[in-house]
Order: structure tokens, then C-alpha cells, then sequence
């Protein structure tokens, strides 16, 4: 049995637990899962340079949300850990569906339709460069 208040307990095993590599997430992003997976599996393994380029042209709604994030893990990478931003790759990417928004759209007759507005989770997870030797 663990010794201390369950509060210290917690604190120790999310510290344990906590992700080491450089990442960012996107909480309640306004675009749906499924269109926000379909940008993300085009950076998936890409070196930070590629990846960036690729989102910069994408004509996809999801690519200016998605690239915010990995702006966002790029500069926590470079300032929260100190590694070069040349160096990073793209490891992990997922959209996870986040809650749905829910409308009501009248239509004919007194009837009245419901309206799903979706929004998603994103996350990208960077890593360092495995170097040849």
C-alpha cells in the first residue's frame, strides 16, 4: 500500500506517467474527425520541414487548424526541452472526436431538423530523428 495523502499519490504516478516527448493538442477544434484525420495522416512520419510545407498548401479547412498545433509542438519542443527544431519528426498524429454540437434547422410543414456540428481533439506527438551512424 502507498504511503502519503492520495492526493501526493496521484501527483507522483502522473508524473511517472507523464509523455516526455515534445507534443501539442487541439481541444474542441470546429471541424469533424474524420476530415481532420485525413490531413493528419499526409504529416504522419514527415520530417517538421515537409510537414510544414504540406499544411501550408493544403487546401483543406482542417490544414490552418492543424498547423497552429504543430507550431504549437515545434515551439514547445524547442523551448520546454531544448531541442533543434532541424532534427524533429512527426511521430504521432490523432483526431479524436470530441463532443457534438447539436442545432435544430426548421423545416417544411412544422417539421424540424437536427444539425450535428462535430468538433475533434487533435494531437501531435513530435520525436527526434533517428540518426545513421
Amino acid at each position: 500500500m502507498a504511503s502519503g495523502h492520495r492526493s501526493q499519490i496521484k501527483k507522483e504516478r502522473n508524473e511517472n506517467n507523464r509523455e516526455m516527448r515534445p507534443h501539442a493538442i487541439h481541444k474542441f477544434a470546429r471541424v469533424s474527425d474524420t476530415k481532420a484525420r485525413i490531413v493528419l495522416e499526409q504529416i504522419k512520419g514527415k520530417d517538421v520541414g515537409s510537414a510544414l510545407s504540406i499544411l501550408m498548401y493544403s487546401p483543406r479547412f482542417a490544414s490552418d487548424l492543424i498547423l497552429k498545433v504543430l507550431k504549437s509542438a515545434i515551439a514547445n519542443a524547442e523551448n520546454n526541452q531544448g531541442r533543434e527544431a532541424a532534427d524533429l519528426v512527426v511521430k504521432e498524429v490523432f483526431a479524436d472526436q470530441g463532443p457534438t454540437m447539436r442545432r435544430v434547422r426548421p423545416r417544411a410543414r412544422g417539421r424540424a431538423d437536427r444539425i450535428s456540428k462535430r468538433t475533434s481533439h487533435i494531437t501531435i506527438v513530435l520525436d527526434e530523428r533517428v540518426k545513421a551512424k
